[in-house]
């Protein structure tokens, strides 16, 4: 399902239209990213949990010459299923 799929199927559900469905989810969404982004977990009971999380530094090897290189320490969102799902 793609985000288009989903405004579809939100809006056949709410019995809503198209675009309050799309203003919705996109409302969602950017509720969603900028909590994970201030380091907040976001926790919806029934579907599961989105955090901020760490990837450390680390050294990888490039895939054309072989040689050893540095990848540096990165942010990442972690998604924790809830039981129901």
């Amino acid at each position: 399902m793609n985000k288009q799929e989903l405004i579809d199927a939100v809006a056949a559900g709410a019995g809503v239209s198209k675009s309050e469905a799309s203003k919705t989810v996109q409302a969602l969404l950017v509720a969603i990213t900028e909590a994970v982004s201030r380091g907040e977990a976001v926790q919806l009971v029934g579907f599961g949990a989105f955090t901020r999380g760490r990837r450390a530094a680390r050294t990888g090897r490039s895939p054309t010459t072989g040689e050893e290189i540095a990848i540096a320490a990165a942010d990442t969102v972690k998604f924790a299923a809830g039981k129901a799902f």
